[in-house]
């Protein structure tokens, strides 16, 4: 069933870097208290450096009044003229610091970007929502099947010879069988959804009526797992309308892998980091001090980048910069969006089981699964916040 891999295939992680994800790190901290140890580190060296050139820039401002004050009263024209060249070199100064202010807010931002963009592919931890994914499809795929309900087996090796000893008598009897033969292992598994199912309980009833009066006891089990049958293929089909969501879900999660790993490719090429190194340093590391190391090593690069290309391309180099920040703000974005549609769906198996959960075949199944269900909610809870994904995602630049 594909829909138990649905997150563990398609959540966002470089194919090469997602065999460690799961893991926390062996000390220390972990994935999300890393990477805001990082940003935070980022925030207070921002705050400082604005601080510090919103002090020069108020300095400078103050000499530029005084010295305009000054020229005005003056009277010597030598006096006026210094004052003037000092004047200009106190704008000049005052503009080079609100330059220096622009670049500052560049480089934390885009080492910003860097910094959640490499952290994405492990503080989701798709390995371990995969483990509680693969028990609650499992079992809700059991739940789906009649043949793990007491007594069905039995009951159905009785209505299967039926069908084989009288498929050449009628034709319902024979599309019948070769429905069941052809959709699986008619011994194993009947199937509850599409053309055979009016055909199937057509001739379980055709079954019925033809059992004699001294077969009250059979066929008194058999309505029973008639209606059975029935409860089982109307809980498949209500199913089946949340699960054609985790269609459309898988879809965009597998296009945000590919953007993910295309935006994470090319950071790295602007970094001049291997993807080896990377892995080897960052991504499969699991002690904390080191991954620390690495990503503050990757924060230094960044902001040189962002410096080197200011000085190499000084009129469009926030050109670069701006479009790697707003492709990693958009993943971001999009990836609290997903995770919030994966977090209602979720929801909706609630209200399915409520619809179930007193009844007396179907009751005991469907309790096991709303257990199974807790257990991967809370999983889900631990491991995503969709909301506060999306609202970090919009503040997660500074602005000037």
């Amino acid at each position: 069933m594909k829909k138990t891999l649905f997150i563990a295939a398609t959540l966002i992680s470089s194919a090469s870097f997602t065999q460690d994800t799961a893991q926390q790190v062996s000390s220390g901290l972990d994935d999300k208290q890393l990477r805001d140890k990082v940003l935070n580190e980022i925030q207070s060296g921002f705050d400082k450096r604005t601080k510090s050139i919103d002090s020069t820039v108020f300095r400078l401002d103050e000499r530029v009044n005084y010295l305009d004050k000054s020229i005005k009263e003056s009277k010597d024209a030598r006096e006026k003229a210094d004052k003037l060249l000092e004047r200009v070199q106190s704008l000049e100064d005052k503009q080079k610091a609100i330059d220096q202010n622009e670049l500052n807010i560049f480089q934390a931002n885009y080492q910003s970007a860097i910094v959640n963009l490499v952290s994405m592919d492990r503080e989701i931890k798709p390995l371990l929502l995969f483990n509680s994914t693969k028990e609650f499809f499992g079992s809700l795929s059991e739940a789906g099947n009649p043949m793990n309900y007491p007594g069905f087996t039995e009951w159905y090796k009785g209505f299967n010879t039926y069908l084989q000893s009288n498929d050449k008598k009628s034709p319902l009897l024979s599309v019948t069988s070769s429905l069941l033969n052809f959709t699986g292992n008619a011994t194993k598994l009947v199937p509850l959804t599409g053309p055979v199912t009016s055909a199937l309980f057509s001739s379980m009833t055709s079954y019925i009526d033809n059992m004699g009066k001294k077969e009250k006891d059979l066929k008194a089990q058999s309505e029973k797992m008639l209606t059975l049958t029935m409860k089982i293929s109307q809980f498949t089909y209500d199913k089946d309308q949340i699960e054609h969501e985790w269609e459309s879900i898988t879809k965009e999660l597998m296009d945000l892998q590919k953007k993910y790993e295309k935006s994470l490719t090319n950071n790295l090429a602007i970094l001049k980091i291997a993807a080896g190194d990377f892995g080897a340093g960052f991504s499969k590391e699991n002690d904390a001090e080191k991954r620390y190391q690495y990503l503050t090593q990757m924060r230094e690069k960044a902001a040189a980048f962002v410096s080197t290309e200011k000085n190499n391309n000084p009129k469009d180099w926030k050109q670069q910069v701006y479009f790697q920040m707003n492709e990693v703000q958009s993943l971001k974005l999009r990836f609290g969006q997903i995770t919030f549609r994966i977090s209602e769906n979720i929801v909706k198996y609630a209200d399915l089981f409520a619809k179930y959960r007193n009844d007396e075949q179907l009751g005991s199944r469907i309790k096991d699964l709303e257990l199974k269900l807790k257990d991967l909610q809370e999983t889900f809870d631990k491991t995503f916040d969709p909301l506060d994904y999306i609202s970090s995602a919009s503040k997660m630049y500074k602005v000037s």
